[in-house]
């Protein structure tokens, strides 16, 4: 999911409004990181309650994270409000910054162990004390109705492997169906952000459905943690793409070890959908097929500013607000591509964000700003051209993109695909827009990344079912 990005909210002065999830720059992307480290201790459910005239007022905050950054909704459960969506949540230096712009919301505090957020609530010029304690996560207890049970009708095996030049190790499960009369084994790649083999998010596990899914069709399955997260040691943070794409390759190597399968498949979800053609292209007597669940057919920096006009106009922006930002953040990316020095990159970042904003950028907002930006992810993002691997990949390809997919809209990033794979004399193709599904492949009302945690569908049985047909079609 997943996710292309989200630094800070910055208030602009022509008032943009920003999204809670997969923003660059002040509205909506999904594509970022901040730390893992850092992830790992903010990650979670918080509650707290707030003391006003003698009568308590519980307040719960969920917070995740993936590539662009943090993500996180509140809850008001004495007021019946349930998955608010945040406008922004920076953690930085140990301190939570979350802004619900529309009713004037800051929440402002310190992670002063693991358990403990000690803070202040400020709404409407009034200030509140509210420290925040870390909830066991007894509101996940509830399986989403899509999540399987055991037992299951097909072997599963913890694996691991190391990647044959980094030398970190990857962990994963195989999911090993009893009845395997193709052989065919499918590779599933994640999103962006620290993923776990799951690709857990808001409360979702979309790979384990889909492994559960292949798995009883006669599919088998690997799913693996991201390096860095889970089992999987290595380090994330300082990956790229390319990086990505070698642990897809380490992947295959581990499966041609397996006497059980004949042939390789991947499976590549919104960043995965752009490492799965580039993995391929070069390894085209290795990979028999590739399947892109919201893969992108656009340059990077196109595909960004796309997302964010996208997402800030089912916020309510208006398209002078939206020009403002793009202008904003394209300035900001030909900045961090130019720049070779960092404190003169931070000097001139600062100066041009000022000239937009209609607030005081603080520091901790810069530093935010600036960790995401001009990390070595974002850096290779900017000048990433799925269309580059794509024109060289000519193996079966199955694209599938959602009609409501406002991270990776269907129809720009589908016709892009299927120019590309024309070029590649690919004869063995298929684009489809599904209509009603989000970025995740939910039946979703609008689109918009702050339905995510609320829609109980995990994946729409008709986006599973193209995949489970066309697999199958291939082996006959």
């Amino acid at each position: 999911m997943n996710c292309i990005c989200v630094p800070p909210y910055i208030k602009l002065k022509t008032s943009i409004t920003s999204c809670f999830t997969n923003v660059i720059f002040y509205t909506a992307c999904f594509i970022f990181f901040t730390s893992f480290v850092s992830a790992q201790s903010i990650k979670g459910t918080w509650k707290g309650e707030l003391s006003i005239s003698g009568t308590s007022l519980p307040l719960v905050f969920h917070i995740d994270s993936t590539q662009q950054g943090f993500i996180s909704t509140m809850d008001s459960p004495s007021q019946g409000a349930k998955g608010i969506p945040t406008n922004s949540t920076v953690f930085s230096n140990n301190e939570l910054l979350i802004k619900i712009d529309k009713i004037q919301f800051v929440y402002k505090g310190k992670l002063v162990s693991h358990d403990t957020i000690n803070g202040e609530v400020t709404q409407s010029g009034k200030t509140f004390a509210i420290n925040l304690q870390r909830q066991v996560k007894q509101d996940s207890v509830k399986l989403k109705p899509q999540e399987p049970v055991a037992p299951f009708p097909y072997d599963q095996e913890e694996v691991s492997f190391k990647h044959p030049t980094a030398g970190h190790t990857l962990a994963g499960t195989l999911c090993l169906p009893k009845v395997h009369p193709s052989g065919a084994c499918v590779i599933l790649i994640s999103g962006s952000g620290p993923q776990n083999r799951d690709e857990e998010l808001m409360g979702h596990k979309p790979f384990l459905v889909l492994a559960d899914y292949l798995a009883r069709q006669g599919i088998a399955v690997l799913r693996y943690d991201d390096r860095g997260v889970g089992k999987s040691t290595g380090e994330f943070s300082s990956a790229t793409t390319e990086d990505f794409a070698t642990d897809v390759e380490a992947t295959i190597s581990y499966l041609n070890t397996r006497k059980e399968v004949k042939s390789i498949g991947l499976i590549g979800h919104s960043e995965g959908g752009i490492i799965a053609p580039l993995v391929a292209s070069r390894n085209l007597s290795k990979v028999k097929f590739i399947v892109l669940l919201a893969g992108t057919g656009l340059p990077g920096k196109e595909i960004i500013l796309l997302q964010n006009q996208l997402i800030s106009k089912v916020n309510g922006s208006s398209d002078a607000q939206i020009k403002k930002a793009n202008s904003l953040n394209e300035k900001l990316y030909a900045l961090v591509l130019s720049s070779e020095d960092s404190i003169m990159l931070r000097k001139e970042a600062t100066k041009l964000v000022s000239e937009y904003s209609a607030s005081r950028v603080t520091d901790l907002e810069m530093d935010n700003l600036l960790l995401q930006i001009n990390s070595p992810w974002f850096r290779y993002f900017l000048k990433l051209d799925p269309r580059i691997y794509l024109e060289k990949t000519t193996c079966h390809v199955l694209a599938l993109n959602g009609s409501l997919d406002l991270q990776v809209p269907a129809k720009e990033n589908l016709t892009q695909i299927k120019i590309a794979l024309k070029k590649a004399n690919n004869d063995h193709f298929k684009v489809l827009e599904l209509k009603g599904l989000n970025h995740l492949f939910q039946k979703a009302k609008t689109g918009n990344p702050s339905e995510y945690a609320t829609i109980e569908e995990t994946i729409n049985p008709k986006a599973l079912k193209e995949i489970r047909e066309w697999i199958l079609e291939i082996y006959k």
